[in-house]
């Protein structure tokens, strides 16, 4: 099982222009596959008058799940780099549209592969992206008089905190590697006195 992998930070596009032609790139965030084919849906919504919208979206930590749409340009000259460009950074879980304003000037399929590829790598340099890393969900309880002391160890030790909910007791929920869950365990033990309760509640992928 993938351990951590990328994904696009945020929903955002880029533009960029070549030979008259204006192509714009829009990326967002795809946990799914009906995700990612809504969104391709809604950018065709948005510019009715664009000559093409290609997309490229990879789904899952592992990149299994994947498709390319040249959407009327030559085949293997917008779908394909752009896929390409996603899977030689590592990013998933990410769709890419790049809608295009043709300007009267004829790129030729290299011309057209690079301007497709171009458009989606700098629209991930601009938006940027963030590491997701599968961790194990851990949930600590703890009385009121350890728990800010607590709190701030954890985050002082690169802990990822979830969230910290005040009752009669305090929890905070935690991501933990798995690796370290026995090391965890020891030290909140040494930490809270083995006043601490500790479980665990499965694993997800965590933004980092």
């Amino acid at each position: 099982m993938v351990d951590r992998y990328l994904t696009v930070a945020r929903e955002g596009v880029h533009g960029s222009e070549i030979k008259r032609s204006r192509f714009l790139c829009a990326l967002a965030p795809a946990p799914s596959e009906r995700t990612a084919l809504d969104f391709v849906r809604r950018i065709r919504g948005e510019h009715p008058g664009a000559t093409h919208h290609c997309f490229a979206y990879v789904i899952g930590p592992d990149g299994r799940l994947h498709r390319a749409s040249d959407d009327g340009e030559p085949g293997g000259t917008a779908g394909t780099p752009m896929l390409q460009v996603l899977l030689g950074r590592e990013v998933r879980d990410t769709v890419a549209v790049v809608t295009r304003y043709y300007g009267g000037v004829q790129l030729g399929a290299g011309g057209l592969a690079r301007a497709y590829g171009g458009a989606v790598s700098a629209a991930l340099d601009e938006i940027g992206t963030v590491e997701r890393r599968r961790l194990a969900l851990v949930t600590v309880t703890t009385d009121h008089q350890r728990a800010g002391r607590l709190e701030n160890e954890l985050r002082a030790a690169g802990r990822t905190v979830r969230e910290v909910s005040y009752a009669a007791e305090v929890t905070l929920r935690l991501g933990i590697p798995e690796a370290d869950l026995p090391a965890f365990r020891s030290w909140l033990a040494d930490a809270t006195s083995g006043t601490a309760g500790c479980a665990v509640d499965g694993a997800a992928y965590v933004d980092l």
